[in-house]
């Protein structure tokens, strides 16, 4: 399909603001002349009658005056013109012009001019019919199938079929159920008026049934005369289209059979003789008129679609061939041969637009010049090319294009953490106990190179950790100025946080010539806290429930060297037992062996394992980089705590079925307590005292009740809250030990952690251990899948709060395992490939289901002793081995 305009031909503007419509236009050989040539009629509301034979010395010229054939004013606003055989005695054609009260039949003929102002045409008064009903439409044809003549039926506008044979009046029909008039047409083939009725329905009436049924200037007989007649006015058939109709057509071409078409407000039908539907295509457009014209080839036939959106469009059957576009939207369009030029297209608008154009586009005289061959010089060539490239590399640091510098940062943001604790401290409202908490400055300073505006600082650290002040607005920077703020940072919980380390992001505008607001950038920057801050030198513990080994490849360090807030300096200078204390009270030791490369961290809690452990591991390798060490490295051999990950995974899962159970309990009461409060009121509003048989009683009951459970929440809240800090603090350390496990690289434990620790915040809508399920089970089915069958199942979209953390649990073990036996974390494309796992030694791999319903093999029981129970106890599944990860 392409789009073009329609080449003008001729066109011309009709009057003065007069309006027309879809049925002021026809195009026929009015005069009767025999050459084939049609000549335009055109009708307007106003009574002007133009007769019009183009005939334009070039395309595209206007209308000349001897263009103009006819121009008569007949007084009555002009509703439809039809050319036919309408006068009797005579097969010449006849123009019938329908008025409001009217119906008139000229003839049209035209005398040889003797004078330079050419052939003269007039028109002469065959007859008239004057009408008892104001007409809305009419049609023509051999009713009943007479030969060599047309009749001509009005549809009035209240629902009256009025025909006329020629001069005389033949008899009128009132269509039943008729509300509203709607188009009407003729078909010869079956010989019936087809109309759309007021209830969107396109109905047909033969003519034989209209002739033979009861006069409508005898509708008050009585009810008995009409039942005993048998001449009730029946519909041959019906079609409901749902929408009203805007035209209709009928057409009968050599190559196609006889089809009537409906245009409706947004579809378009095609239908067959009786009623059913050959096809039908929904219009993007609202259209304004249409027109069947040929059949190109068999079987199908073509229409043009005029819209208001100035376009017309050509369908074969319901095929868009070709699209142009129209100077106005047509009301009427017509196809006819003038001037020896067949298929001109003939289109009218509202406000007397008419138009003669064809399709098509103007051939192109252009012809490009010849090139001159000329010898290539590559020297000027390559010149040229670095000249190209330098103006290309200006216009691109100039436009706004990220990055628009080439390496420079707009703004340089960096934090400094104060060596020394406050001297007052900023600490209020902790809740640690007896203990002192301290607090630590931390200076953020922002330089910028160019002026910035709309600079926002955010600070965040993590809870229980709290900041003096975490938000900070500066309006306008100039160049190469220089931005300092701080604030204090202590401990408010009872507890440890998973992290101390904190973010500052700034967000700010790069105002540009091009955008004066600015673009819109972001930068952060990293600090660390010290671990003093939450930590106080403790007492060493011999014994603990908790213990940690980790593995180093280089000869043991001090205690006191790597941590010298800590401990007392002895006289040797080797200290390797050092204790630790929280804020909140919890215990750890941490031990360095002195004949072995190894380290042990113990402690009562397992979450407070984390941070002495990760603290210990930085703190080795910033000790080796300065002594200029590179291949420093450390691992773990032991078995991964799994069960003790697990305990606190059911506490914290433990606390969000309590806080779920206690939210529906406490809306309940709250239902309770209106409904109490009602009752009491109608009561009270009641002018006849009525005794409140223990109302109050049970309002206050309830009332304590409702206090009670909202208490409760907000406990269970504030545990929960805990309880998820602790948790993320053991996934920390869960994730270290696996990394150091199987050293793995950052890039694998970056994806363990965005699976192990997706949310910031806990809440009831969405959980942690969902989440996490639903990130393990998608790496177990890609990149940690043993088969392409894994990778086919499907997961479960929504994530809702699960039953139990079985599954979850399940779905931990089996990822530990995988990357036991060789297992690779990646997200890359190929992830989804199924990959050989083989353990170091040439370990054959271990099933699924032994996994999963048999006891463990001893490879995986020695790395797993603490969780072993876990696996024995499941119960072996019946429909696949995978049940657990697609559940």
């Amino acid at each position: 399909m392409s789009l073009f305009k329609a080449r003008d031909w001729w066109s011309t503007v009709l009057g003065d603001k007069e309006e027309f419509d879809q049925g002021c236009l026809c195009l026929a050989d009015v005069d009767n002349t025999g050459n084939g040539q049609d000549k335009i009629i055109v009708g307007s509301f106003m009574g002007y009658l133009r007769i019009f034979n183009p005939h334009p010395v070039k395309t595209g010229d206007g209308a000349q005056a001897e263009d103009l054939l006819l121009e008569v004013h007949l007084r009555d606003p002009i509703l439809q013109v039809e050319v036919g055989k309408f006068v009797s005695g005579t097969e010449m054609l006849h123009l019938a012009v329908l008025h409001s009260r009217k119906l008139c039949v000229y003839s049209v003929s035209g005398t040889l001019g003797n004078v330079e102002h050419g052939n003269q045409y007039q028109i002469k008064l065959m007859y008239e019919h004057n009408l008892q009903r104001t007409a809305c439409n009419m049609t023509y044809g051999s009713f009943g199938g007479v030969k060599g003549r047309d009749l001509i039926c009005i549809q009035s506008v209240d629902g009256m079929l009025m025909v006329f044979e020629q001069e005389s009046y033949a008899f009128g029909r009132f269509l039943p159920g008729s509300l509203l008039p709607g188009p009407l047409a003729y078909s010869s083939r079956t010989d019936s008026f087809i109309t759309v009725s007021s209830c969107h329905q396109v109905e047909s009436y033969k003519y034989q049934v209209l002739a033979f049924a009861t006069d409508a200037d005898k509708r008050q007989e009585t009810e008995q005369q009409k039942h005993g007649s048998g001449k009730r006015l029946v519909v041959d058939w019906t079609l409901n289209i749902g929408e009203q109709a805007v035209d209709i057509c009928i057409v009968s071409f050599i190559q196609s059979a006889s089809s009537v078409f409906v245009l409706g407000e947004r579809n378009f039908f095609c239908l067959k003789d009786n009623g059913q539907i050959q096809f039908m295509k929904k219009l993007d457009y609202s259209p304004s008129c249409f027109l069947p014209y040929c059949s190109v080839s068999e079987g199908t036939i073509n229409t043009l679609i005029g819209n208001h959106n100035n376009m017309l469009h050509i369908y074969q059957d319901v095929t868009l061939k070709w699209a142009t576009q129209l100077p106005h939207v047509p009301v009427a369009v017509r196809v006819g041969c003038l001037h020896d030029l067949k298929g001109v297209i003939v289109t009218l608008s509202d406000d007397g637009h008419l138009q003669c154009s064809y399709l098509g586009t103007d051939p192109s005289l252009f012809q490009a010049p010849k090139v001159e061959s000329r010898e290539l010089n590559y020297d000027e060539l390559d010149m040229e090319l670095k000249e190209l490239q330098k103006v290309i590399k200006n216009v691109n640091k100039s436009q706004d294009v990220w990055p628009l510098t080439e390496r420079e940062d707009d703004l340089k943001v960096s934090a400094m953490v104060s060596p020394n604790f406050d001297s007052v401290s900023q600490a209020t409202d902790v809740e640690v106990g007896a203990d002192l908490v301290p607090s630590v400055t931390v200076k953020v300073t922002l330089k910028n190179r160019v002026a910035l505006q709309k600079i926002k600082l955010s600070i965040c650290v993590q809870p229980p950790l709290v900041i003096t002040g975490d938000q900070f607005t500066f309006e306008f920077m100039a160049p190469e100025m220089t931005r300092t703020v701080g604030f204090s940072v202590y401990l408010k919980g009872s507890y440890s946080p998973p992290e101390l380390e904190g973010n500052a992001v700034v967000s700010y505008s790069r105002p540009t010539e091009r955008n004066p607001d600015g673009i819109p950038r972001v930068s952060q920057c990293k600090f660390r806290l010290p671990l003093k801050l939450v930590c106080l030198p403790g007492q060493p513990s011999k014994t603990a429930s908790h213990k940690l080994t980790i593995d180093t490849n280089k000869s043991p360090v001090s205690l006191l060297s790597l941590f010298p807030g800590f401990a007392k300096q002895s006289e040797d200078d080797q200290v390797n037992v050092m204790g630790f204390r929280f804020l909140g009270g919890s215990q750890v030791t941490l031990l360095a062996s002195k004949t072995s490369q190894r380290y042990r961290i113990q402690s009562e809690q397992f979450e407070d394992l984390w941070l002495i452990t990760n603290e210990l591991i930085i703190r080795l390798q910033e000790y080796f980089e300065k002594q200029g060490i590179k291949d420093f490295t450390c691992s773990f051999s032991g078995s991964v705590p799994l069960e003790e990950y697990f305990e606190l995974i059911d506490h914290h899962f433990e606390l969000r079925i309590n806080g779920e159970k206690l939210e529906e309990l406490l809306s309940e009461r709250a239902v309770q307590f209106r409904a109490i409060q009602r009752r009491l009121l109608t009561r009270f509003k009641d002018k006849t005292p009525a005794p409140l048989q223990h109302l109050d009683t049970l309002l206050d009951g309830t009332y304590k009740q409702v206090i009670a459970l909202a208490d409760a929440v907000e406990e269970n809240q504030d545990n929960l809250f805990q309880s998820f800090t602790r948790l993320k603090s053991a996934t920390h350390l869960v994730i270290l030990l696996i990394g150091l496990w199987q050293k793995l690289s950052a890039d694998q434990i970056a994806i363990l952690e965005a699976a192990f620790l997706p949310l910031q915040q806990d809440t009831q809508e969405l959980g942690w251990e969902e989440t996490v399920d639903a990130a393990l089970s998608h790496l177990l089915k890609t990149c940690l899948s043993k088969s392409s069958k894994e990778q086919a199942l499907n997961l479960n979209s929504q994530l809702g709060i699960p039953k139990d953390t079985s599954q979850l649990k399940k779905h931990i073990t089996l990822l530990c395992d995988r990357l036991a036996k060789g297992g690779r974390l990646c997200l890359s494309t190929d992830a989804a490939a199924p990959q050989t796992m083989v353990m170091p030694g040439g370990c054959a791999t271990i099933p699924e289901s032994d996994l999963e319903g048999r006891s463990i093999d001893q490879d995986s029981s020695e790395l797993f002793t603490n969780h072993k129970h876990l696996m024995v106890e499941t119960p072996v599944p019946e429909v696949s081995p995978l049940q657990g990860v697609t559940e």
